[in-house]
């Protein structure tokens, strides 16, 4: 289920709980979308962690700790100033909207009791953040909405504030029997579909719930509906309008076969009776393990935003070389054409005459007659060396031209291996040890703070972790540095080193401690070389199955040229294997 009314409904309940009455001691702004208010309520203290980000806006209570700036955003500094210390009297979701307010009260620079709302907006790209004074004009946001971007409204200091209504929709908690005879049953589309688009905050999946629950199909056409169905969906509908006004909700997490979250909900969904699930006691709970592998992900991704633009940038432009070299062989191809017309001319010049355009003769190694096109503002016979040295001239290119498409084709490898070490990124380590080794090819411009030695704390990303079924240590490079650590520094030469083969990829690193090591270990380690190379395209965390050849061979057989990039080795002597991406069975530590 998505972030919706109801959602927000269950977490507003649970706030309230918690919250109401509470102080606000702490105000931080993590990321430039987010924030975390520390709660004294209650001998408790509570950290509701706020989010307006545009794929991801959340709300709950959370026990992790963000680290926060060094300097505090402009927005924070100005939530000190009038929510520093404030109480809060008040947590409520308005008429079912993807809504949270907080009413607070504190003292103004005056001494006096001031009246301050927080608006918590989660509506997807529209999410926002708003401190309202009690007239409810905007004080500030942690997002500037001018009329450049919306025609609607804009979120600007000084501004009045107000929810845009939503054409066609009512709040569920007032709907009736009649609104679903007169509104709902009589729309032109599907049942399910005429349901959540009629209804404030009410999702696709409930909808769909609903009329599971009434034995219909919520593809069905509403015009198919008689007045007995209206009156199943009606009843059906009260059960979590129910729900809803009495608190009463079962947060859960729906899991798909490799283990993956699926959705979630408030309540228990028939229309997911075929997944794995797991129950929660409070809804906060259940919105920090489901979103928090999604937020790492995206903030992540959103991070490393600068980085994948350098990598795409010089993917292209060196792909926009290897085209020019493959067009500079190919007009060199015919090179040792102009080496056997300088040879023949000087074997059968003697019979043009001054004046000839054209040589007749038989070419001594085909055997065949050609003919030699000849320049007649020079002698014949220097139209020998006019061939040869245009032969010469293009073999030297071609030779050039081999060495410059052989380094351009080992720089597009190092950066694929780089665009897959960002899709392997899990924090910001890993992100760091990245631009370092992007700096240090050139591809980057080196920071202030990495060009000041000893300065600072070099990062130090940790590699994937996994125990194979018989119980063996693997690992796996996120980067090349981490790459080069595991197969240099940890693997001894007994240890085994897998790669997939003639493709971008992780190190793999199988730890033997002296042990044999049986087929299946093998099969899971070349496994989790497939899965973390250039092959897997799956979206899945476990692969999707793709199969590919793998090389593996003792550590000691790698080797690392001088000079060589990170993650760059070489091996004369291996075995192979064929293995597929699917690492759903290997237990990662």
């Amino acid at each position: 289920m998505s972030f919706d009314g109801c959602v927000v409904a269950g977490i507003t309940y649970e706030l309230k709980n918690c919250l109401t009455g509470g102080y606000i001691t702490k105000i931080a702004q993590p990321e430039k979308d987010a924030l975390v208010l520390t709660v004294k309520n209650n001998r408790t203290q509570y950290k509701l962690f706020l989010s307006a980000n545009a794929s991801l806006p959340l709300a709950y209570i959370t026990s992790e700790n963000r680290k926060s700036p060094m300097t505090a955003p402009n927005f924070c500094m100005l939530l000190r100033k009038h929510l520093g210390n404030a109480k809060i009297l008040e947590v409520y979701q308005p008429e079912f909207e993807r809504i949270i307010r907080l009413k607070t009260e504190h003292l103004d620079e005056m001494g006096d009791l001031s009246v301050k709302h927080l608006v918590i907006e989660l509506m997807g790209k529209y999410s926002n953040i708003i401190l309202l004074d009690n007239e409810e004009r905007v004080i500030d946001s942690i997002k500037h909405i001018s009329m450049l971007v919306s025609s609607v409204r804009e979120i600007l200091p000084g501004k009045n504030y107000f929810v845009p209504p939503q054409e066609g929709r009512i709040n569920p908690l007032k709907a009736d029997i009649n609104y679903f005879t007169n509104v709902i049953a009589v729309k032109p589309s599907s049942i399910g579909k005429s349901i959540y688009t009629s209804l404030t905050g009410f999702s696709p999946q409930l909808a769909n719930e609903i009329c599971l629950l009434s034995g219909l199909d919520a593809d069905q056409s509403t015009a198919s509906l008689s007045e007995a169905d209206i009156n199943s969906l009606f009843k059906n509908f009260l059960i979590f309008i129910n729900y809803i006004k009495s608190d009463k909700f079962s947060p859960i997490i729906y899991y798909n076969k490799n283990e993956t979250p699926k959705a979630f909900s408030v309540f228990n969904l028939h229309i997911y009776d075929n997944l794995e699930h797991k129950a929660f006691s409070d809804i906060s709970s259940l919105l920090e393990e489901f979103y928090n592998s999604k937020d790492k992900s995206d903030r992540i991704r959103q991070k490393s935003t600068d980085l994948r633009k350098l990598i795409t940038n010089a993917i292209s432009r060196t792909s926009n070389k290897l085209d020019i070299f493959a067009k500079q062989l190919r007009d060199t191809a015919n090179r040792d054409k102009y080496r056997i017309y300088g040879e023949l001319i000087t074997t059968y010049g003697y019979q043009a005459k001054e004046g000839d355009k054209v040589l007749i003769c038989t070419d001594y190694y085909s055997g065949k007659e050609v003919s030699i096109n000849l320049d007649t503002s020079i002698p014949v016979m220097a139209n020998a060396k006019k061939y040869f040295d245009k032969y010469a001239r293009q073999k030297r290119t071609y030779e050039a031209v081999l060495i410059q498409q052989e380094e351009a084709n080992l720089e597009l490898n190092h950066l694929d291996s780089i665009k897959i070490s960002l899709d392997m990124a899990e924090n910001e380590d890993d992100l760091a040890e990245i631009r370092k080794e992007l700096e240090n090819a050139g591809y980057a411009k080196k920071t202030a703070l990495s060009s000041k030695k000893g300065k600072a704390k070099e990062a130090k990303g940790i590699p994937l972790h996994f125990v194979s079924s018989d119980g063996f240590d693997i690992f796996v490079g996120k980067n090349n540095i981490q790459n080069d650590y595991l197969t240099f520094k940890l693997a001894t030469n007994s240890d085994w080193w897998f790669h997939a083969k003639k493709c971008a990829g992780s190190h793999v690193i199988l730890i033997t401690n002296g042990r044999e090591v049986p087929d299946r270990t093998f099969e899971e380690a070349g496994k989790l070389a497939v899965h973390y190379s250039s092959v897997n395209t799956s979206s899945l965390p476990t692969g999707d199955g793709t199969k590919h050849e793998v090389d593996y061979v003792q550590k000691k057989e790698v080797k690392k040229p001088n000079g060589a990039k990170p993650g760059f080795v070489v091996y004369y002597t291996n075995y192979s294997l064929t293995a597929d991406s699917d690492i759903s069975g290997i237990r990662q530590i």
